[in-house]
């Protein structure tokens, strides 16, 4: 039945006498079949009506559980009991490569049941045959290893436009865009990367060019895309928005060129080297009476044998090259969404609010920070399938640093034949004070502590001890453990809080041996509270940023 003719019906005529013979038969279970299953095709589609679940078992085993569906000619398809079966002994399997997704379909098929004898056959041949008594309404599972073509599902290809990018035998990347557009609404343009699982890292970016459409997004037209690392998916989507101009009657192009895409498999770049042009009607109805339009206004020949060769994907099985054989990883479960919902849940569900929800438009917000001193960020996002305005706003950092503490040291040379440096501490000299130091808290008051810090040789054994800071006199620790191998020093601090620095100074209190003295400072500042972003400042450069956007 490649050829969906379940047209003009003809109904069996009975009377009295009527000599029936095979042809009558056949005629009566046609008629009945053939309408039923139009009604099917036209008021449900095509889909998974209940159960049908596919589980991995194990590596090379999988099960397909109980179910219904229905196929693209209207048919019914059950499995009445759990099936087991390895994969490679499934049709349509191959051994060649096992680095890949393949993909499970189940079809309709007809067994025969109950061989008996043929009397009327075996008298006309003049030897023994035998028909089957029965038709056995079954299914068949099969294997392709060829991704579907995005544009064969039927609604998918009524609702988007969908264009491929790129495919190999491990990587397919294709865009969609809707079909019709209102003036002035906002569309979703997404990024479809599939892949095996074992193909190398994708990384993606594109620059597109677009008529009746205006970008939005702080990136302009640019739009990249990077694998993320500690992920392992077969499918990942990116989704960027734009504008539909007020241009109602004519038809909107988006178009990546050749050259304007740079895809990376891996370390290698691929070369794109065609154009792939989405075209988009901007209409001024509401885009859903556009769609129920079109569907309705396709000749029957359209929806009745426009997906006649077509069956219904159980699942797409992610495999694992393990060596000469395979492993199976994923298993996702019917992955083009071939489901046929049921109208009375269908109803309560759009009586339930969701309908109303519609009407109504939700916010998202997140904020992050931007170095001291750069310009708020404002990025507004809309969301068409869930009513949502997506709005990020980076906010500039305060103009401390990190924190309200900062540290350094200062090393101090006290040789006096030392080469390079001065020469602190010698010829009897027993004051000296720092240059400048900037403690990077910024202006206004500080408070500076200051320590002597005692570095371990680098040449002593492990587990002898770290380095030790001293405050205040060292002597103090004199003829005890803890007694000091550095000189005795006192610390002063000099802050100049309109400057954000400070000096140190040091006095001598006796010898110095050794050829410098490394000095430990810290600096804390209590910042007044609100301080690290006015309120007010915040308000205002919000506004400027959302004056200035051409996304709100």
């Amino acid at each position: 039945m490649k050829k969906a003719r379940m047209f003009p019906f003809e109904r069996n005529r009975y009377f009295y006498g009527k000599l029936l013979t095979v042809r009558d038969f056949e005629s009566e279970q046609k008629y009945f079949n053939d309408k039923r299953r139009l009604l099917n095709r036209l008021l449900f589609g095509s889909g998974v009506l209940a159960g049908m679940q596919v589980v991995a078992v194990d590596d090379k085993t999988i099960t397909v559980e109980m179910g219904v569906a229905l196929d693209y000619l209207g048919r019914e398809i059950v499995i009445s009991a759990p099936v087991t079966l390895k994969l490679s002994m499934i049709d349509g399997f191959t051994n060649n490569e096992y680095k890949k997704n393949v993909y499970l379909y189940v079809a309709y098929d007809e067994k025969g049941r109950e061989p008996v004898h043929s009397v009327g056959n075996s008298s006309v041949r003049g030897e023994e045959t035998s028909e089957y008594n029965r038709f056995l309404e079954s299914y068949r599972l099969y294997v392709k290893e060829e991704a579907p073509a995005p544009q064969s599902f039927e609604h998918d290809g009524l609702l988007e436009d969908i264009v491929t990018i790129y495919q190999d035998q491990d990587v397919r990347v294709t865009q969609r865009m809707p079909k019709f557009a209102n003036p002035g609404e906002v569309l979703d343009v997404t990024l479809v990367v599939e892949k095996t699982l074992q193909a190398p890292r994708v990384s993606l970016s594109l620059a597109y060019t677009a008529e009746g459409f205006d970008p939005l997004g702080k990136d302009g037209n640019l739009v990249k895309f990077i694998e993320p690392g500690d992920k392992q998916d077969t499918e990942y989507r990116l989704s960027y928005s734009v504008k539909v101009q007020d241009l109602p009657g004519t038809t909107g192009k988006l178009t990546l060129n050749a050259g304007s895409v740079e895809l990376l498999l891996g370390d290698n770049r691929v070369p794109i080297d065609h154009t792939v042009r989405h075209s988009i009607d901007i209409i001024s109805e509401p885009v859903e009476e556009r769609i129920t339009k079109v569907w309705y206004e396709r000749s029957l020949d359209q929806a009745v044998e426009g997906y006649a060769d077509r069956d219904v994907c159980l699942a797409k099985i992610g495999l694992l090259q393990l060596g000469p054989t395979y492993m199976i990883e994923q298993v996702e479960r019917v992955p083009f969404g071939e489901y046929i919902p049921n109208a009375s849940l269908a109803r309560r569900l759009s009586r339930s609010g969701k309908a109303s929800a519609l009407h109504r438009f939700y916010a998202e917000a997140r904020a992050y920070d931007l170095e001291y001193g750069s310009k708020p960020e404002l990025d507004v996002v809309y969301h068409p399938e869930r009513n949502a305005f997506e709005f990020t706003l980076g906010i500039p950092k305060p103009q401390t640093i990190q924190d309200e503490m900062a540290t350094g040291y200062v090393e101090v040379p006290l040789d006096p034949q030392a080469k390079q440096g001065p020469r602190f501490f010698s010829r009897g000299k027993r004051n000296y004070v720092t240059d400048e130091i900037v403690h990077g808290l910024g202006e206004g008051q500080v408070t500076v502590v200051v320590g002597l810090e005692e570095v371990p040789d680098s040449q002593a054994p492990v587990g002898s001890g770290g380095s030790k800071v001293y405050f205040g006199e060292t002597d103090v620790f004199k003829d005890t453990e803890y007694e000091a191998e550095l000189p005795n020093i006192s610390f002063g601090t000099l802050i100049y809080p309109d400057k954000g620095s400070f000096r140190i100074g040091m006095k001598l209190a006796g010898s110095a041996t050794g050829t410098s003295l490394r000095i430990r400072w810290w600096a804390f500042k209590k910042l007044p509270e609100g301080s690290r972003y006015p309120v007010a400042d915040l308000r205002k450069a919000v506004d400027e940023a959302a004056a200035g956007s051409d996304n709100v």
